[in-house]
């Protein structure tokens, strides 16, 4: 059989098991509420935090705004900084990779040092705007390394061996105490008390090494222990409400392999964080089941992809399908905002030293999810991995998204519930931006029709 015209009868069959097969909704098998959609603050707010009050204005707008990102989750990176000098390292080395953008100021120069506060002004002036834009926002801060000074390697980017530990153990208590100061100055001189405190970054992983392209830092899960020994104490002691989560690893496996052995950290953290660069549904699951079991909350805490076009943007919007319906967070969170080049890896495209930017293909396929399943609402379980659906808080309306990844229209049947209701429904394709149709519907079989390559939002009013 000829290569199209397999494929062409693999669509019909795909199209023809949508119509035979309704995917059900049922309004009782709930699962996880969302407490909130956001985005990591690194980097991006390091350099879009230097523009005109117009432009951050319209930038924090688009991504609080309700009728825009409506993100509500906001990490902020607690840069450890590099030796000024360069003793240990290449000047700009980090440049070399990701850019001058990720060489994140720390708060301390040297270990005698005054705090300097007004160091990370950037990154600290779009957190202010967030935070009056949207008042309901929470904040948790993440180190990617300690200060240089407390570093084996003297560098930031990691120990002269990937898989080496670059924290001295002679600077733990030294480190819990650099970012429970941070945490404490945020209280007293923002009014921002940091919901969680996180004090890795995929510190189970290999790639981490000194003269990098990032702040990063290698701890064994041994050393991971043994730092939070020393945090927890300090952090209750500070009178903060802040609590610890851990610990962002890169992909559920390395998630799954550090969990099983924080069995003497559990009781010091309350909150698990993991990355999702790498996941199986099964290992979803099963990291799901065994935070659950450990009473800790779940979030997502940081991912993304590469690709090309809409194709793209849809394939990590699918793992978003994904780790929504099977890891279960109850938070999902994007790794970068603003970025120069292209439109996989941000929602929104812009020059740093022009200030010009725009909204992407990709804002529009994300805000086709965080638009309308809102902070409160609760996630159904359907089987079908191309849907998410969710209810709102007071019953009374109804959120399906659905995604469409293959090169031709398809259509997909849901059976309802039975109830007279107005639908909504918006889509993005290659040449839409969430065109939005409005449409009375009455009965139990919902028909809708998908463009190729296209996610669509319908609003089930009640």
């Amino acid at each position: 059989m000829k290569p199209k015209l397999f494929l062409l009868l693999c669509l019909l069959l795909a199209n023809f098991n949508a119509l035979a097969q309704p995917v059900i909704i049922d309004l009782s098998n709930k699962a996880q509420k969302i407490e909130g959609w956001g985005v990591s603050l690194c980097w991006w707010a390091h350099m879009c935090g230097t523009w005109s009050e117009e432009n951050v204005d319209k930038l924090v707008d688009w991504l609080v705004s309700p009728e825009g990102l409506n993100m509500n989750v906001f990490r902020y990176n607690i840069g450890g900084g590099d030796d000024p000098e360069n003793r240990n390292c290449e000047q700009h080395h980090m440049g070399k990779g990701k850019g001058i953008r990720a060489e994140m100021p720390g708060f301390k120069l040297y270990p005698d040092s005054e705090y300097d506060w007004q160091a990370d002004s950037a990154q600290i002036r779009i957190l202010l705007k967030i935070k009056k834009k949207r008042p309901d926002a929470v904040f948790e801060a993440f180190s990617n390394s300690a200060p240089w000074y407390m570093t084996k390697s003297g560098c930031v980017a990691g120990a002269k061996g990937k898989t080496e530990d670059n924290l001295k153990p002679e600077s733990y208590a030294d480190f819990a105490k650099y970012l429970v100061d941070v945490c404490v100055h945020f209280k007293e001189a923002y009014g921002v008390e940091f919901y969680t405190l996180e004090p890795f970054n995929e510190s189970y992983s290999d790639y981490w090494y000194q003269n990098g392209s990032q702040e990063g830092c290698h701890f064994n899960v041994e050393s991971q222990v043994e730092v939070l020994k020393v945090l927890s104490p300090l952090l209750k002691a500070s009178g903060l409400k802040t609590t610890i989560s851990a610990s962002d690893e890169t992909s559920t496996a390395h998630s799954l392999s550090v969990l099983s052995g924080y069995s003497d950290a559990i009781p010091l953290i309350a909150q698990w964080n993991t990355h999702t660069y790498s996941a199986t549904n099964e290992e979803r699951q099963l990291l799901h089941d065994k935070v659950m079991a450990r009473g800790l909350r779940l979030w997502q805490s940081e991912t993304g992809s590469g690709g090309k076009g809409i194709e793209g943007n849809l394939k990590l919007l699918q793992r978003l399908f994904d780790d929504i319906r099977y890891l279960q967070p109850s938070v999902w969170c994007d790794w970068q905002y603003v970025e120069e080049v292209g439109d996989q890896w941000c929602t929104v495209t812009g020059n740093f030293e022009t200030q010009n930017f725009a909204r992407n293909k990709n804002y529009y396929v994300r805000q086709q999810v965080t638009r309308f399943i809102k902070q409160g609402y609760t996630i159904l379980q359907v089987d079908h991995d191309q849907t998410l659906a969710a209810i709102a808080p007071d019953g009374k309306e109804v959120i399906l998204v659905m995604i469409n990844n293959l090169n031709a229209p398809v259509e997909y049947n849901y059976k309802l519930f039975e109830h007279p209701m107005h639908i909504t429904q918006y889509t993005t394709d290659i040449n839409l931006n969430m065109k939005k149709e409005e449409k009375a519907f009455r009965g139990k079989l919902l028909s809708v029709s998908l463009n190729s390559q296209s996610v669509s939002t319908i609003v089930i009013h009640l």
